[in-house]
């Protein structure tokens, strides 16, 4: 992810795709045109780098020229398009072919095909890197199209965002959730995940989405989501994935403007895991971190059976299921810290202390997010 002024974008068109649609489109030309020798026309400020790219590739004799047009302010394309600088040679009999960075309203298209009313061509084709069809609201035909895209805002390789991002060899498409802080609280029973997540929730303005709660919410409010669940749990079946991260979707929906959102209780397996970063990436965010609570063993068990005294829990009174849940924390769950690890996203933290010391060690680690 980059942030250019006061925006975002991620990662969207590689410049491996890049270089196979321009290879395409040359191929396309090459085909239709043979050995007649065209003029290849840019328009500035956004088209120099496919100008350049196609050009390269072109395997016969051709002519190379630039017209530049005022076509953007910001992130929205505007209707008034202003022919700022003219064709400086003869076009007269000649096939001149436009190459563009992008075509989506065709604005700048119809300014094109008005300035070449007059200049005699023998034929006018129109080629452009990429295309976005839903924005597109003009007749004229596309000869040569790299790439079809959503109606998104990007940047790169030739395309700006008031100025900057031109020079990017990649293409990035705007998020439309702006930077968010999105975090998987973890921990063994006992280490304290609970009573951190409240402070952190408090002091980051994120919102906690504990699994536990969001299915004693679904099942007391007989939600579709909750009795379907209920119903796996009556036959003592564990809760399809998908089911649970539906819950979570809902959750994540209902706090559409958060700054973010602490997980806690989910994901337990690489699974699940993978399905949320796939429900992350679908409201155009990610998991940045997954942040361990890491407690001796000995510790978690003192810390529950003294909790146990008045938590009313009978698994927090007896000492070989204390272990047994713990045992089965590490078998289970501990095995995503590899799953998060591998894309630097793993962060063990010092769970043994006061809530104050470990709240700021917590949050040493989720400022550097």
């Amino acid at each position: 992810m980059i942030k250019l002024h006061d925006l975002y974008f991620k990662p969207f068109i590689s410049e491996r795709e890049i270089d196979a649609a321009i290879q395409k489109m040359v191929d396309g030309v090459v085909a239709d045109l043979g050995d007649e020798v065209p003029v290849f026309i840019g328009i500035l400020n956004g088209s120099f780098m496919i100008v350049s790219d196609f050009v390269k590739k072109y395997p016969k004799s051709c002519e190379v020229t630039f017209i530049k047009l005022a076509s953007y302010e910001g992130v929205k394309s505007t209707e008034d398009i202003q022919r700022l600088i003219g064709l400086t040679q003869d076009l007269t009999g000649r096939t001149v072919v436009i190459l563009e960075d992008i075509i989506d309203s065709g604005n700048t298209l119809e300014e094109v095909h008005r300035i070449f009313e007059n200049e005699n061509v023998k034929q006018l084709l129109i080629a452009t890197l990429f295309y976005k069809p839903e924005a597109y609201n003009k007749d004229f035909k596309l000869h040569y199209v790299g790439i079809e895209i959503p109606n998104k805002f990007i940047v790169g390789y030739g395309l700006d965002y008031n100025g900057l991002g031109r020079d990017l060899p990649e293409v990035y498409q705007l998020k439309t959730t702006q930077h968010m802080t999105n975090i998987v609280l973890f921990g063994p029973p006992g280490a304290g995940k609970g009573t951190q997540a409240n402070f952190l929730k408090e002091k980051y303005d994120l919102i906690h989405i504990s699994t536990g709660d969001v299915f004693r919410f679904n099942i007391k409010n007989e939600t579709a989501l909750g009795m379907l669940a209920k119903s796996y749990m009556d036959k003592g079946e564990l809760v399809p994935d998908q089911v649970t991260i539906d819950m979570l979707n809902k959750e994540v929906e209902k706090n559409a403007d958060a700054k973010g959102f602490i997980f806690d209780g989910f994901p337990r397996t690489n699974a699940q895991a993978k399905a949320l970063d796939e429900l992350m990436d679908s409201k155009d965010s990610q998991i940045d971190a997954m942040v361990a609570l890491e407690v001796d063993d000995e510790v978690l068990v003192k810390r529950l059976l003294e909790r146990g005294k008045t938590s009313g829990r009978a698994d927090d009174a007896d000492e070989s299921i204390i272990r047994n849940r713990i045992k089965e924390y590490y078998s289970k769950t501990a095995i995503l810290k590899d799953y998060y690890a591998t894309q630097d996203k793993y962060f063990g933290v010092d769970g043994v202390g006061s809530i104050e010391d470990i709240t700021v060690r917590l949050s040493a680690v989720i400022d550097k997010l």
